[in-house]
């Protein structure tokens, strides 16, 4: 539902650059109940609207290649914050994250397309909180425990993990220790 509120936003601040030719779009009509196929997520209702304004074609459940369009193309900085905040980053913990200084983000005009490699790092986020809100059924518990130093990543928080693509998977990993009883 967060993800959805996500998309949602994107969209609405990306409306301003992009025009959407109002074209029927062509959809292959499978049903994604019988896969499995979550129906809403942080990154997909973000994004998902986002993704409309790109021409790219589905609903707020992205495929890869949806994603990698939107990661090609980029989102808007006021996006970007808008899940900073949803996720309870502060800018400095946020800029980290993004490797990117909190001054030369916050001098981006709210409507700049920001870069690629900045748009992926917001998307990986997405997905992770995503999948924690998942595994601990909330997304404020799961705010929560990525906060609090951790003994499995040797007394430090989830979150300084996340200036690397290591440090996603191990938060990736741990979670699927999590949700499968695994706490060793």
């Amino acid at each position: 539902m967060i993800l959805r509120q996500l998309v949602i936003i994107f969209v609405l601040m990306s409306q301003k650059r992009y025009k959407v030719e109002d074209k029927e779009p062509v959809m292959v009509k499978e049903a994604a109940v019988a896969y499995g196929v979550p129906s809403s997520n942080l990154f997909g209702a973000v994004l998902g609207n986002a993704a409309r304004q790109f021409n790219v074609v589905g609903n707020a459940n992205l495929s890869d290649y949806e994603m990698l369009t939107i990661t090609r193309t980029g989102l808007p900085k006021k996006g970007l914050m808008a899940l900073a905040k949803k996720i309870s980053l502060t800018l400095q913990e946020f800029a980290d994250i993004m490797h990117i200084s909190e001054r030369t983000l916050q001098r981006y005009e709210d409507d700049t397309i920001i870069k690629t490699e900045y748009t992926e790092k917001a998307i990986e986020l997405a997905r992770l909180y995503t999948r924690g809100e998942e595994v601990f059924g909330s997304l404020d518990k799961f705010k929560t425990w990525m906060k609090t130093p951790l003994h499995i990543f040797k007394g430090e928080t989830p979150v300084s993990l996340l200036d690397t693509s290591i440090g996603f998977d191990m938060i990736f990993k741990e979670l699927g220790r999590i949700e499968y009883g695994i706490f060793a």
